[in-house]
């Protein structure tokens, strides 16, 4: 089982910035492509289902994210360290949420237990 820990929640104002990290257990971007499809960030707000933020696939790279978080946030990776990023700037109230990191695979979707971020004076 692939293993997800989340880190770098916290509080922060609004128009803040914070950075999010996700480490897997084992090179999940050095996997096939058939293997593993792309590891993402979801976020869930008190009282709302979660929500897609942000993704980057495994073959290319290319990364996908919610209207909401266009041209604020950006999701990156680094393999050398199997850690996933997402640098999240000007922050808004309503970015208020647990921030979860997805990896998902052939026949595999692992979470990790989530981050909370909390945006406010």
């Amino acid at each position: 089982q692939v293993n997800l820990v989340e880190s770098g929640g916290g509080l922060v104002q609004p128009g803040g910035s914070l950075r999010l990290s996700c480490a897997a257990s084992e090179s999940i971007f050095s996997k096939n492509h058939m293997d593993w499809y792309h590891m993402g960030w979801y976020r869930q707000a008190p009282g709302k289902q979660r929500e897609l933020v942000a993704t980057i696939t495994s073959s290319t790279g290319n990364t996908n994210y919610a209207g909401s978080v266009k041209g604020r946030f950006t999701i990156s990776r680094d393999n050398a360290k199997n850690t996933v990023y997402l640098q999240m700037g000007s922050l808004k109230p309503g970015d208020t949420a647990v921030d979860y990191c997805d990896a998902v695979g052939r026949g595999m979707d692992y979470w990790g237990k989530g981050t909370l971020v909390t945006v406010s004076s």
